[in-house]
């Protein structure tokens, strides 16, 4: 907030995170909830005890996400059923809560004979009485009980925590041997580095399951110096780097791999990006000569094009169009570019009939039949415009430019007098694109209850129960630990089963945003859910398309951390709580340690200068607020968000654009741009960031609009 338009770099300081309010299935929707569980069954097997439908009739899971303080009695109360799965969760759950407490002994008495009954954790129920011996300083039965998880479950990866809590050098390197993607192997792994640094196989265990956590870099580092690596190991190397965003020490470490096509190609990547074009264009033609139908050498030649002059880049993109149909519509749009500033119209007519004739489903053709829509339009002919715009909403569907484009002709043919034509154009976007932005704007615009830029503070839409999702890949163990909330113990599963982090599928991926969420770890969860959308296999495409149909997908993509700060300062300030929620998914992605390069702090990304201007409006003691605290920044945020509704008679839209971009520049934006169309006005802002943050926070809202308020689910599924 009034910080300097700029691109931000977030830089996240290490913390634990509170746990996440997940994605839930939706009561509202059954539809849903029915073809998640087809979807379901394409990845795995479910036990019945697992299922969507057993989850829902669960009693004990819905008080995952409520204190111990407030769900103790209602578990005391299940624990003392029948024995049944739900009991045993109970159980569990409660001595969890109990042992938390350092109430050993009564934690104690609730898992006596649970590791019989509840098979399905018992390795965990016994590590559990463990800890409670602990807590009694029984060391003796504690130490037996770890022994027991050894000798009965030792290929389980519960037993790398028994192995890890004895503590003995034989047990250790059997974890290393056995468990190598285990947390707990890598904290034993990290304490022999510490006493002997000079061991390349421990470092290459850490670089190649451990190059997402914190401290990769410097073992990724320590291992350049190491003569003995061979080429496997410096692709272990060069891809920690690469998944770390390091593209440079990529590019060297790429270099010692194997010249396989991948690694020949982010080499040379790597070497572009650093800014050696003569060396990264020697790699790229030693790609394309020794690997010509690689799939990455059609890459290759759209990089070489880039490097080159435009002219000489001429007949590289032309081989992509003779060779490469996956990027050749990419080539023409840039050959069109090309041969067009050099005033050869034949040459560009010709890659533009055949761009448009023959690749009409991509993103290039979606893009240049925007921009000569908007061409169009700014010139008055809206007849055209919707003719060149219309085809984008059938033709390229998932592309990011449909739901606009689909809006777009609902304002235009409006103009041109067609009322019931728009109308139609409208509800096909909403039912087509409904997690768009310009869903909401057509949802307002046909009269639905979902507020407008003038009515949208005052709303108070009801949110409903949150309870966690089936996650949709790993075993039935780490399943069960995911949904009674036993995060730590979930994620040490997880780790453990997912082991190939660079290339997983679908289910995969999700399954760890679900897990990363639910540890606090949020901009990294919400972005491996998000990205679910870039995937390019046709069959992951194909997937894709179908699980992005299922509420567990968006539910994920819009998490609800934090939902009670919002929820109690929102009513304080008299805002919508849905659009503080988008906000800070806007600003943050839910972290609440995160510091943009502009100063700005937390969830809210308040400036501490405008905390110190705000605060006394609140009588409040800025001195004894901590701007990392989630509820002291959501009480300064939306004051201050308050303030700006205020200042622009509750006008969210000018509320949100001065949030970001200052109250100097909207008052210029007021006297310059056209106001009586919101519509308008938000395409003609000059600031493309600004422009994007209005539109993000808003279809941000509108999202957890329809996927937590009842009327609006049953709404949109229709």
């Amino acid at each position: 907030m009034l910080k300097k338009i700029q691109k931000k770099h977030i830089s996240l300081i290490a913390g634990a995170g509170l746990c996440a309010f997940l994605a839930g299935a939706m009561v509202s929707a059954p539809q849903i909830a029915k073809s998640l569980g087809q979807w379901l069954k394409q990845f795995n097997s479910q036990p019945e005890q697992l299922s969507e439908a057993n989850k829902a009739a669960s009693a004990v899971l819905p008080l995952v996400l409520q204190s111990p303080q407030e769900r103790g009695a209602k578990l005391e109360a299940l624990a003392k059923g029948s024995q049944s799965l739900d009991q045993n969760r109970a159980r569990y759950l409660l001595a969890s809560d109990l042992i938390e407490q350092k109430q050993a002994k009564a934690a104690l008495s609730q898992l006596e004979g649970l590791e019989t009954e509840y098979s399905l954790l018992a390795p965990y129920v016994l590590l559990k009485q463990a800890q409670a011996q602990d807590i009694l300083g029984e060391e003796g039965k504690a130490s037996d009980l770890r022994h027991k998880v050894l000798q009965l479950y030792p290929k389980e990866p519960a037993a790398v925590k028994a192995m890890y809590l004895i503590g003995q050098p034989e047990y250790q390197d059997k974890a290393i041997a056995q468990f190598p993607s285990h947390p707990l192997t890598w904290e034993i792994i990290r304490k022999r580095l510490a006493e002997n640094p000079n061991q390349p196989q421990l470092q290459l265990i850490l670089a190649k399951y451990a190059y997402d956590q914190p401290g990769a870099i410097a073992v990724l580092d320590r291992l350049l110096f190491d003569p003995t690596l061979k080429p496997d190991d410096w692709e272990i190397i060069a891809t920690g780097y690469w998944n770390n965003n390091d593209f440079t020490k990529a590019a060297a470490a790429y270099a010692k791999a194997r010249p396989t096509a991948l690694n020949l190609y982010r080499t040379a990547r790597g070497l572009q990006l650093s800014g050696k074009l003569d060396k990264a264009s020697t790699i790229y033609k030693q790609l394309v000569s020794a690997l010509p139908d690689a799939k990455e050498t059609g890459m290759a030649l759209l990089r070489l094009a880039e490097i080159v002059k435009p002219l000489d880049a001429v007949p590289y993109l032309n081989q992509v169009i003779s060779k490469f149909p996956e990027q050749a519509s990419a080539a023409l749009l840039a050959k069109i570019k090309i041969v067009e500033a050099q005033n050869d119209q034949s040459a560009a007519n010709e890659a533009l009939k055949l761009l448009i004739t023959k690749y009409a489903n991509s993103q290039e053709v979606a893009q240049y039949r925007w921009k000569v829509a908007q061409n169009k339009a700014k010139a008055g002919d809206y007849k055209e415009a919707c003719l060149w715009a219309q085809p984008i909403m059938i033709n390229n569907p998932d592309s990011i430019l449909a739901p606009r484009a689909g809006f777009w002709v609902g304002k235009w043919t409006t103009k041109l007098g067609k009322i019931e034509e728009a109308k139609k154009t409208y509800e096909y976007v909403l039912s087509q694109f409904p997690y768009s932005y310009y869903a909401w704007r057509g949802a307002a615009i046909l009269g639905l209850n979902v507020g407008n830029f003038n009515t949208l503070r005052q709303m108070t839409p009801s949110v409903v129960p949150l309870v966690r999702s089936l996650p949709t890949a790993g075993s039935d163990t780490f399943k069960e630990l995911y949904l009674l909330g036993q995060d730590r113990d979930a994620w040490l599963q997880w780790q453990t089963e997912f082991q190939n982090k660079t290339q997983p599928t679908l289910a995969q991926q999700f399954t760890e945003g679900l897990v990363r969420l639910s540890r606090g770890e949020n901009l990294i969860g919400i972005d491996k859910i998000s990205k679910l959308q870039d995937r390019e296999t046709p069959v992951d495409k194909a997937q894709y398309k179908s699980f992005s149909k299922q509420i567990i997908y968006w539910q994920g993509r819009y998490p609800f951390p934090y939902f009670k700060e919002i929820a109690k300062w929102s009513k304080e300030h008299q805002i919508n709580p849905l659009l503080v929620t988008a906000l800070i998914r806007q600003e943050s992605r839910f972290e609440a340690k995160v510091h943009s390069s502009a100063g700005a702090v937390g969830l809210m990304q308040v400036l501490p200068s405008t905390a110190k201007y705000i605060a006394p409006q609140a009588k409040v003691d800025i001195k004894k607020f901590d701007l990392e605290n989630p509820n002291d920044n959501i009480m300064l945020g939306t004051l201050y968000l308050e303030h700006t509704h205020e200042q622009y008679g509750n006008n969210s839209l000018l509320a949100i654009a001065s949030y970001n971009a200052g109250p100097g520049n909207v008052a210029k934006w007021l006297q310059t741009l056209p106001k009586e169309d919101p519509d308008e006005f938000v395409e003609a802002i000059p600031f493309d960031e600004t422009k994007n943050y209005v539109r993000q926070v808003f279809g941000n809202y509108w999202n957890y609009l329809r996927l937590y308020n009842p009327e609006m689910s049953r709404l949109v599924a229709k």
